[in-house]
């Protein structure tokens, strides 16, 4: 029988040219200060009474070495190395892959702990285990005693394992406990539920196993970097989806009868009116994750079956970044800093909901941000509340619109105004007259492209004359998601894909074009992309466009133009991120159209 100590996993490393013998010695000089160090951290709080073993791999893997082929020997690496000593597959579990069912019912939370095991998921039959000591053969074979029927091992590190069944048993149980309580209040006789209406109502927002519940999804969701988190009542069932990389995965599902509980705690964090049900409500949280403050959005929205609640998630370090690493190519960037330099004007950056238009904004505003400039934005609502610029938020029932916002900030001796929206003819009057009364304007607007959201303020009834003086440019922009750079790999475009892509090439038969794909790995949860980039489009305002303007030109017109004096169009700038490995050809068609 193998014993999984530190100095045998020491051997194992260095036998696979992972770990040097000058490190192996820092390991046993420094060992016992290491453990303890990390059973004090695992035992702090809550889990101060819990039984803890520090594993070698937790051990070797705190000294953050570089092997000798300049890699980082982290935890993944040391259990890949364990996983091929033993035979047996490694697994980096994908926690949005998991069935919280098969997990539940295979194994109880206390021995999945004690064995610092889980089950994953059942394939043609087997339950598959995840356990992080493959050599403890007794437990082995405890393991196939306590679980009915075929039982197949992988190896995955000891901090996924943790994690699952920290997140699954936690929000599981919660879930549990939490249905079993509702069942309970459903049962009272209706004199008793008259009676207890009020009361019933503060239980369901202040219930533990709900509070717990809740704490366990926000969690989860900050530590899978989603962008939204989607709670979608059905007839029997609540599905929660969370959007990562711009895509929604389902992660799980709870009883029906969990849903107002679940929702009424939401609402009351985001300081909602929990006793509304009919009506949509906004509002919003402020919280922390590893030391970071996170504002959340919460939208709630009556649909078929109860209210659906969508919360939008604002990292300040996502959403407020430096201009260099958001995506721009240098000529784009030196023309929109170009527009950040003037002293008035009107900029307009234009796309769909999620197309990273408030961060593009946001980060402008930050670099523009002195001592010596007044920045006041007027929002609905405010993404996330940045200190150094002066936010209002449109208020309309108390009249606080838009355009009677701007009419205010005017009087308020701004610099830089920054409007969250042009929505209608008022407002986009009053931002053209704001940036002609010397200010510099930002604003956003729904159109598809750059030449089009001209023609749409022309629509809106600003005159021609008013815009072809203020308007200094107009921004159109996409999201793409990057390829994983953990497992890109090479490939080639078909003749196919080169003709949807309308690629003109030399006439030379069986010709491809070289480009990257991701292969997909244990980092970005095997789909082959990881975090996104920008796609841009900008049309800056010359003579020939300001004539165009002047003479109500169509937007296929002033799109001409703008080609024809070199603008990159957003497919261009998604070919050319195919062509340098960034992105791939699948996420050019999801974001582009052919040029015209």
């Amino acid at each position: 029988m193998t014993s999984y100590t530190t100095a045998f996993l020491s051997k194992l490393l260095v036998s696979s040219s992972l770990l040097t013998m000058e490190q192996v010695q820092q390991v046993r000089t420094n060992e016992n200060d290491v453990r303890s160090r990390i059973l004090k951290d695992q035992l702090s709080g809550a889990n101060r009474r819990e039984h803890y073993e520090v594993s070698p791999a937790e051990v070797i893997a705190d000294f953050e070495f570089v092997t000798p082929a300049n890699a980082r020997l982290s935890e993944n690496l040391i259990m890949q190395t364990i996983a091929r000593a033993a035979k047996l597959p490694f697994e980096k579990p994908d926690p949005l892959k998991l069935n919280s069912d098969v997990i539940a019912a295979t194994m109880t939370r206390p021995f999945a702990r004690r064995h610092t095991c889980v089950p994953l998921r059942k394939e043609d039959g087997r339950v598959i285990v995840a356990v992080d000591n493959p050599f403890d053969k007794q437990f082995l074979q405890d393991l196939h005693n306590v679980i009915a029927g075929d039982v197949s091992i992988v190896v995955s590190p000891k901090t996924d394992i943790r994690q699952i069944i920290t997140e699954v048993y936690g929000f599981r149980g919660s879930i549990a406990k939490a249905e079993a309580s509702q069942n309970d209040r459903k049962n009272l006789g209706n004199l008793e539920q008259l009676v207890r209406l009020r009361e019933d109502r503060e239980l369901e927002a202040t219930d533990q196993p709900v509070i717990n519940a809740v704490e366990y999804l926000l969690r989860y969701a900050f530590e899978q970097r989603a962008s939204d988190i989607h709670i979608e009542p059905k007839r029997e069932q609540t599905h929660v989806r969370l959007r990562i990389d711009g895509v929604l995965h389902t992660i799980y599902t709870f009883p029906k009868v969990v849903h107002p509980p679940f929702i009424s705690r939401l609402k009351m964090l985001a300081r909602m009116d929990i006793s509304e049900k009919r009506r949509p409500q906004d509002g919003r949280i402020k919280t922390q994750h590893d030391d970071i403050e996170i504002e959340l959005r919460v939208s709630s929205l009556p649909v078929a079956f109860g209210e659906k609640i969508v919360i939008r998630v604002f990292d300040p370090g996502q959403l407020i970044q430096s201009l260099d690493t958001i995506g721009f190519y240098p000529d784009i960037l030196k023309e929109w800093r170009r527009f950040m330099g003037q002293p008035t004007g009107l900029v307009l950056v234009t796309g769909p909901t999620g197309s990273g238009k408030t961060t593009t904004l946001y980060s402008t505003l930050k670099e523009l941000a002195r001592p010596d400039v007044n920045i006041t934005t007027v929002e609905d609502p405010i993404e996330m509340v940045y200190e150094e610029f002066n936010q209002v938020l449109v208020q309309k029932r108390v009249d606080v619109t838009f355009s009677n916002a701007l009419k205010t900030i005017l009087r308020q001796d701004p610099d830089i105004v920054m409007i969250g929206e042009i929505r209608d003819a008022e407002t986009a009057k009053m931002a053209t007259q704001a940036a002609l009364t010397g200010h510099l304007v930002f604003s956003t607007l729904h159109t598809n492209d750059t030449a089009s959201t001209v023609s749409r303020l022309l629509d809106l009834g600003v005159e021609p004359f008013l815009l072809s003086s203020t308007l200094l440019g107009v921004m159109a922009q996409r999201l793409v998601r990057r390829i994983c750079p953990h497992c890109i790999q090479d490939t080639e475009l078909t003749q196919e894909q080169i003709h949807l892509l309308n690629i003109k090439l030399p006439p030379r038969s069986g010709q491809s074009l070289p480009v990257k794909y991701g292969a997909g790995c244990i980092q970005c949860r095997n789909t082959g992309y990881y975090s996104r980039d920008g796609v841009f489009e900008l049309l800056g305002i010359d003579d020939t466009i300001r004539t165009l303007i002047n003479e109500r030109a169509s937007s296929p017109k002033i799109r001409k133009a703008a080609r024809s004096n070199g603008m990159m169009s957003l497919r261009e700038c998604a070919l050319k991120k195919l062509a340098q490995g960034v992105t791939t050809f699948e996420e050019v068609l999801s974001v582009s159209s052919d040029d015209k």
